[in-house]
């Protein structure tokens, strides 16, 4: 390509993929490059097959309860592959073909302002987008390294179901792992040294962990992995506390670090955090004023529905000049059983501040499906304006999209209140939330004051209607 291409997009994850497609739709010409597979973690190694196994691993659970058959690791494996397979061409280079993207196998690194080697082929662009991803942090433990590890992204390679698994970490891929792999009937040991989901709701928190232990899973949420040696099982785990845990498999969930090492962003000088995360402003534009960045490569969180859609913005400001803001309302959700979704503000800790919770013991859709643990918390702010929330319960994200949208839109509980809501649902917990909250305002003096006298004047109205319509009768 002798003229510089339009935009030159680095990664073929989530952020790259949108990236790209939205740039070509906007008619520039595109290149994206990717060194592996295109898909990236959440095809391969994150969302579909994580789901896919705690789908599974729940439907285990059950046929346990019920006096059924233990499950069959390989059937679930190839259950994995399936849903992979499914969903894989959405994802293909074929696809990005037919979008108007040219796709590039190879390595891809800046050598310059505008300029860009792939595999030793000189690459020239206008504009680019880094889009590199993330890949699991290991921790410097001594004995790590000799021990059998796995991380989010190597864990699908096991064929067997490890009979002792130990769990490095309390975030949101330590305990759905953690959870599905003790449904399947491996004996779970948890490290969490900052507790489980330190981010969320500590009553959600709470559930989570009384979940987990109920499943067999053993919780230390106040520890940490010292020195790991040879053990009977295979490995013997020291901990900070002074304990000793078997571990035939240990599961490193203790955080992400970017893929910037090799992209030669010195010589565009572009600035990175300490830990190497892309600087982006609210427009997705880097400190070199023709480099974008998207996805779990910059400082913003690790989501695949975010790497989306700020790699959108972000190619459609590259490519159309623009100066668009990314969103700032970003949903989060957790797939343990129960789930966690969150959005926004999850504590009132400011000034004029709220909450209002419904737990799912007064939700009527809980209490017919039996699955009553859970709960809706609201944050909110001045004259009843939602900051944010949290949902706990079975299928908590699906009602999160809701709860979203009235944070986005600044919405009041009274508005929410007001929208009319299809009953039974397991989001009746939220529209109760709201109206709760809604009601209080009629608690009060001057309300209380007001609608009386609207009452009374009601009543006057009617008794003078009634006594005219009488004398007219007898009349």
């Amino acid at each position: 390509m002798d003229q510089p291409i339009d935009l030159l997009v680095i990664g073929g994850g989530t952020a790259g993929i949108v990236g790209a497609k939205t740039a070509a739709r906007l008619g520039a010409r595109t290149v994206l490059v990717e060194a592996h597979r295109t898909g990236g973690d959440c095809l391969w190694t994150g969302c579909v097959p994580s789901k896919t196994l705690l789908s599974a691993a729940a439907q285990a659970a059950r046929v346990r309860t019920s006096g059924g058959s233990e499950p069959d690791f390989p059937r679930v494996r190839e259950r994995i592959s399936a849903a992979i397979e499914t969903i894989e061409p959405e994802d293909s280079p074929e696809a990005l073909e037919r979008a108007g993207v040219t796709v590039l196998h190879g390595s891809a690194r800046f050598t310059g302002p505008g300029e860009a080697e792939i595999d030793g082929r000189l690459l020239r662009f206008r504009r680019a987008l880094i889009a590199t991803g993330s890949s699991p942090a290991v921790p410097q433990i001594p004995g790590l390294g000799q021990a059998q590890t796995v991380t989010s992204d190597t864990i699908w390679e096991l064929t067997d179901l490890p009979a002792r698994l130990l769990v490095l970490g309390g975030g949101p891929i330590a305990c759905e792992l953690g959870q599905a792999f003790a449904r399947l009937g491996s004996e779970v040991t948890l490290l969490a040294r900052s507790g489980l989901l330190p981010k969320e709701d500590r009553d959600a928190a709470s559930l989570v962990q009384a979940s987990l232990q109920r499943d067999g899973v053993t919780v230390f949420d106040d520890d940490e992995a010292r020195l790991i040696s040879r053990g009977a099982a295979g490995s013997l785990v020291t901990t900070t506390a002074g304990r000793e845990l078997e571990a035939e498999v240990i599961l490193v969930a203790t955080g992400r670090t970017p893929r910037t090492a090799s992209l030669g962003l010195e010589h565009l000088d572009v600035d990175l955090d300490s830990s190497g995360q892309v600087l982006v402003d609210d427009t997705m534009r880097t400190s070199n004023s023709s480099i974008w960045a998207a996805g779990d490569v910059t400082t913003h969180p690790k989501f695949t529905h975010l790497a989306g859609a700020y790699a959108s913005t972000a190619a459609s400001n590259a490519v159309l000049g623009l100066r668009r803001r990314v969103s700032t309302t970003v949903p989060r959700i957790t797939y343990t059983s129960p789930e966690v979704a969150a959005v926004g503000l999850t504590d009132a800790d400011g000034p004029g501040m709220s909450t209002s919770t419904v737990t799912l013991e007064e939700t009527d859709r809980a209490v017919t499906e039996g699955a009553r643990e859970g709960f809706v918390r609201l944050v909110i702010g001045r004259r009843g304006r939602i900051l944010g929330g949290t949902i706990v319960g079975p299928r908590a994200g699906e009602s999160l999209g809701e709860l979203s949208l009235a944070v986005a839109s600044k919405l009041t509980t009274r508005q929410l209140a007001g929208v009319t809501h299809a009953y039974p649902t397991y989001n009746d917990a939220l529209w109760n939330a709201a109206v709760a909250h809604a009601r209080q305002g009629l608690d009060s003096p001057v309300v209380k004051t007001l609608t009386g006298t609207l009452a009374a004047v009601a009543r006057y109205r009617d008794q003078n209607r009634n006594r005219r319509s009488r004398a007219q009768r007898s009349a």
